[in-house]
């Protein structure tokens, strides 16, 4: 029967994040490949789910609390005015409130515009909806937007155009300067924005997180995605929203309905909590991720690889094997997963069919730091024993410094 299993099926192959994750799992690999974090949520949130549980919060639930806090929060960051009855939707999850705003907006032919390289999720979805995927290069080694390519790529069959900042794999975090060419040409071709905006409140140095809604004239065609999951470590319990004007949620919200019902009746109360933490909360989570950002950046230069971008944003990084290196990226995560016990991903993954012939897709790794001291640490030693072992490094041949760090 499998030969009458679904075109679209049949296309969507097992995530290689998901099964570098199991190798590493059976193996006992130190996972840097996933984007989850490995150390506890904050307890005053987890606190909140537990006695939601036990206030029997387990029904199908549609908590207009959370979109009240929302609604505040759009004001307060983004300087958004949003109708909290009618503007969000309650979703598993930014991927299932990305997937119903595909669904309510792409009809069969619609092209969409994605910046390459992009993660995976967005092709699927836009291939479900029987739309058409365009990926749109960012120029390497800031992953710069090349205003040129992107504008001629907008075609009379443009729909809409995807943007996430701060983005994985590279970590980039768009500046206003682009963001604005992104939204003059939304304007002047009529079509949407999806943005997907999980990372928002994780930005390192100066860079800081500009909704692409907030710029004049845009909210009105933007659909906002975010979630609980990276800001509150909190990935396994799919909160998630979309947000845009009231009639585009209202298609979004039919979709959901139809899709999943609801959300996680318990862990929308618990975003109850997760929502009105104080200030100190994101400082102090902006702090913690710069110092796991900077210690696997200095690991990663210590075996030799070539960080030619430092990221601005996410819990990612991704590096670029040095010219030197004869492994390719898939190559280079085998023998790191055999020989070192440390799992990451192929950055060939994140790029797209439309770009095939660059040779730099097959030059970068990705690297998760969303992971906790004794992770970090387990993975700096392992990394630097396979060095030792060979004498010198092993993708330039620079000697190993044995008095490096290996404390995040």
């Amino acid at each position: 029967m499998e030969r009458k299993l679904s075109a679209a099926s049949r296309r969507s192959t097992q995530s290689s994040i998901q099964q570098l994750s199991h190798l590493a799992q059976r193996v006992g690999a130190v996972n840097l490949a996933e984007g989850f974090p490995d150390f506890p949520a904050p307890a005053h949130v987890k606190a909140a789910a537990v006695a939601a549980i036990a206030a029997d919060h387990n029904q199908y639930s549609h908590v207009q609390g959370v979109c009240d806090i929302l609604a505040e929060t759009m004001k307060r960051d983004h300087g958004l005015d949003v109708d909290p009855l009618t503007d969000f939707v309650i979703c598993c999850g930014q991927s299932e409130a990305f997937a119903a705003a595909i669904f309510a907006i792409i009809d069969p032919g619609d092209e969409v515009l994605l910046f390459d390289p992009a993660y995976e999720t967005y092709e699927t979805c836009i291939e479900l909806a029987r739309g058409v995927p365009v990926y749109v290069p960012l120029d390497p080694p800031s992953w710069t937007l090349n205003e040129d390519k992107f504008i001629k790529s907008f075609t009379g069959r443009t729909k809409a155009v995807v943007l996430n900042s701060p983005h994985n794999p590279t970590g980039k975090v768009f500046t206003k300067e682009e963001l604005l060419i992104i939204a003059e040409a939304c304007q002047k071709m009529d079509c949407f924005a999806i943005t997907d905006e999980v990372y928002e409140y994780i930005t390192y140095d100066e860079n800081k997180h500009i909704s692409l809604a907030s710029l004049p004239r845009m909210q009105e065609r933007t659909i906002i995605t975010s979630s609980l999951s990276k800001t509150y470590s909190v990935t396994g319990w799919r909160i998630g929203w979309a947000c845009a004007t009231a009639n585009i949620a209202s298609a979004i919200r039919n979709i959901h309905v139809k899709l999943t019902d609801s959300a996680p009746a318990p862990f929308q109360e618990a975003a109850l909590i997760a929502l009105i933490s104080t200030p100190d909360y994101y400082t102090s989570l902006k702090k913690d991720y710069k110092m796991r950002r900077d210690f696997i950046l200095q690991l990663l230069k210590d075996i030799g690889f070539h960080i030619s971008f430092e990221p601005q944003g996410s819990v990612f990084v991704f590096a670029e094997l040095p010219r030197s290196c004869q492994l390719s990226d898939i190559d280079f995560v085998m023998k790191l997963i055999n020989d070192a016990g440390v799992a990451a991903v192929p950055g060939r993954g994140f790029f797209h069919r439309s770009c095939d012939g660059e040779s730099y897709h097959h030059q970068y790794v990705r690297f998760a730091f969303c992971k906790g001291d004794d992770t970090l640490k387990a993975a700096a030693l392992k990394m630097r024993n396979m060095s030792d072992s060979n004498g010198r490094a092993w993708l330039n041949g620079r000697q190993e410094d044995p008095t490096a760090s290996t404390s995040p």
